[in-house]
């Protein structure tokens, strides 16, 4: 498996950083006039049904695991994001936290796999851990204003994501299958689900006049979050790890945050705080330990070894 990016895959890749990077901007201009689960909804309905007469579903994976991840991915990770957002969490640090799934998926995955932590994934973990208390103890003004509510659904949106991700291990061992696929047909489970809830949370009549006033600013932010982030994104991604080792491709989620901070400063005018700032260091700090601890321990044990 290559480990050096053509010209063509370092632009899809590219392409990807900053589809997901914008992201969450696109989210809070959608949260403006939208409720958190009727624009999630919305979200995996336009990235589901229009496509279901085109797109065979996976044929190696169970219908079971296929409503699971569509449940977790969508009610759990992005039903939570989404409130978080609107309950005041910026956009910006968003996709900052959001990336301690990492994280969660390795402590997942020792308790539910057996998987056994490397000593340096355990200091990234330590290290990314203290930014988020910087993180979660922050305050702003205007903008930039982070509510203890919005962190903390934020957080529990991370965990949604890594329990996903040991779905998606999952689905492997049952097969080979095509991602476009398997996120076409995963997308229906949720639809149902979020748009009861919202009725619950937001009653009927509002869910109602929400879909009935829904406009050019709505229908752009849906297809963006459906068509650029989930199938282009997710299908972009999956392809690069096809071809490529993780290791070579996996390093370039880093760059992520990065957009989705300089993206919010620049588009909704929000300014990290100091303690924002240092924890964002953290938790990126913990991230770059985890994922390239192993290749310095190797060089370590290498040059001690001459």
């Amino acid at each position: 498996m290559s480990t050096s990016l053509s010209r063509a895959d370092w632009a899809k890749a590219l392409v990807v950083v900053v589809v997901w990077g914008l992201n969450f901007v696109v989210m809070k201009w959608g949260l403006a006039t939208l409720s958190p689960l009727v624009l999630c909804a919305l979200r995996f309905l336009a990235a589901s049904l229009p496509f279901l007469l085109f797109v065979r579903p996976p044929r190696h994976l169970s219908w079971g695991v296929m409503a699971a991840y569509g449940l977790v991915q969508g009610v759990g990770q992005f039903g939570l994001l989404f409130t978080g957002m609107q309950l005041g969490m910026p956009a910006g640090m968003s996709s900052v936290v959001l990336q301690t799934q990492a994280f969660i998926t390795m402590l997942m995955a020792a308790a539910l796999l057996g998987e056994t932590p490397h000593r340096w994934q355990w200091l990234g973990l330590c290290i990314a851990i203290g930014g988020l208390v910087f993180i979660g103890a922050a305050h702003g003004d205007g903008a930039s204003g982070m509510t203890l509510a919005g962190f903390l659904l934020t957080v529990g949106a991370a965990a949604m994501w890594a329990g996903s991700n040991l779905l998606t291990r999952v689905a492997a061992r049952q097969g080979p299958y095509e991602p476009v696929s398997f996120i076409v047909w995963s997308s229906v489970f949720p639809i149902v689900p979020l748009l009861l809830l919202a009725c619950v949370v937001d009653g009927t009549e509002a869910v109602v006049q929400q879909l009935r006033g829904l406009g050019g600013r709505e229908l752009g932010v849906v297809a963006y979050l459906a068509l650029l982030s989930t199938l282009l994104g997710y299908g972009l991604w999956t392809r690069l790890l096809q071809r490529y080792a993780a290791s070579t491709v996996a390093p370039l989620s880093l760059l992520v945050p990065v957009v989705g901070l300089l993206s919010a400063m620049l588009l909704l005018g929000e300014r990290p705080t100091a303690w924002q700032w240092m924890g964002t260091l953290g938790v990126l700090a913990g991230m770059v330990i985890n994922q390239f601890g192993g290749l310095w321990a190797k060089r370590l044990r290498g040059a001690a070894s001459i």
